[in-house]
């Protein structure tokens, strides 16, 4: 089999699945180096929810894994020198890959290993960044990152992207068209299905919140940070006219208090703690609508959108939602509205807040929609570039 070295920071919960499928599929063969080191294991601040999280599902096994020493001083993948890897072009040479696979390049090790590897093996590439927040005007500043990105994806053979807007991103940043391939984003769909424990959950937990059967019930579940447009939600949500619906939130972060405070006791907005991953398809099925009003900067795709689907609810994203353009159609499976725009938002909110055999039928368009985004596709996609390669 060829063999494929995948470069990523750290073990992620979206991501490790995927790395398992591959190695189970056995149509080629992989090693994943984890560039954060061990100190990305266990228990660890995440500043978005404010606290400190530890995953409840296994992240490490059905597949083989390296931790690459890190040394960098303050390590982490939220700056350029928090991943610095002196040891890692050495170790990929001992696995002599045939290719190589690297997620994201904004740390000095990733941009080392796309330099270094080129014309070597083929490069490959997976990010989901887009043009969402770029002005179109022009700037100094605009022109010069333009500049930049173009010389790192100059590093690039082939890129995969997971929806339209990365793909228009990395078009404008220089990568032709032969150089792209799609490989969907994808969550475990089967992992969120209804079932009858769910179920009782749900019940359980709508009876301690006070929401009755009949009632809609709205969800937004991350981080509470601005970029999220969490506060949008509420002060939209504090105006609609049917006072029978709920809005359920899910999660911890920096702006908890102002959120709480803003919701002002509202009897119909419920605050409940960050949910571990095993939990999550409880969390989803709570809700008819799951809702994700990104203001952004830097909100890129949105799996929870995926996981919703998966879940079988209707969706209401904003045009800041990376993967909003594909997944979500208009009066089929939810709706797009204008980030950052109350009246817009509540406008959805109203045409989403009538039905609730309409809501199950949009859940159902989500259903049917997100089983063409699944884990196969994306290895395949991959399988399939690499055992092309002569």
């Amino acid at each position: 089999m060829k063999k494929l070295a995948i470069i990523i920071t750290h073990p992620i919960q979206y991501y490790t699945p995927f790395f398992k499928l591959l190695h189970e599929r056995k149509k080629i063969a992989i090693k994943v180096f984890y560039t954060w080191g061990t100190d990305a294991l266990g228990h660890k601040y995440d500043p978005g929810f404010g606290k400190m999280v530890e995953w409840d599902i296994p992240l490490l096994s059905g597949y083989e894994y390296e931790f690459i020493e890190n040394t960098s001083i303050d390590q982490g993948s939220h700056h350029f020198k928090g991943i610095i890897n002196p040891a890692l072009v050495k170790k990929i040479n001992e696995y002599d890959p045939d290719a190589l696979l690297v997620y994201g390049w904004s740390f000095r090790s990733h941009l080392k290993v796309l330099r270094h590897f080129k014309n070597k093996i083929p490069v490959y590439f997976r990010g989901d960044s887009t043009l969402l927040d770029e002005s179109p005007n022009f700037s100094l500043k605009k022109f010069f990152r333009r500049f930049f990105l173009k010389w790192v994806y100059s590093y690039v053979d082939i890129a995969f992207y997971p929806g339209t807007r990365s793909k228009d991103y990395f078009i404008v940043h220089g990568l032709k068209e032969m150089q792209l391939v799609f490989a969907p984003h994808a969550v475990d769909n089967n992992k969120f299905s209804y079932s009858d424990k769910i179920e009782m959950d749900v019940l359980r937990w709508k009876k301690e919140l006070g929401i009755n059967e009949n009632n809609i019930v709205f969800l937004f579940a991350g981080k509470f940070q601005q970029k999220k447009g969490s506060v949008n939600l509420i002060n939209a949500f504090k105006r609609i006219e049917d006072k029978h619906s709920h809005l359920v939130f899910v999660g911890n972060g920096i702006l908890e208090k102002e959120m709480k405070d803003l919701a002002n006791g509202n009897s119909n907005i419920h605050f409940l703690p960050f949910q571990n991953q095993s939990k999550m398809p409880v969390v989803y099925h709570l809700c008819d609508v799951f809702v994700l009003p990104s203001i952004g900067p830097a909100e890129t795709w949105g799996l929870a959108v995926n996981e919703a689907m998966s879940a079988g609810k209707a969706i209401l994203a904003s045009d800041k939602v990376g993967c909003a353009v594909d997944l979500v159609k208009d009066k089929m499976n939810g709706y797009i509205f204008k980030a950052g725009d109350e009246n817009d938002l509540l406008n959805k909110i109203d045409l989403l807040n009538v039905d609730k055999s309409r809501l199950r039928e949009m859940g159902l368009n989500s259903l049917n929609e997100i089983r063409n985004w699944n884990l196969l596709s994306f290895a395949t996609a991959i399988e399939e570039v690499l055992n092309s390669n002569n």
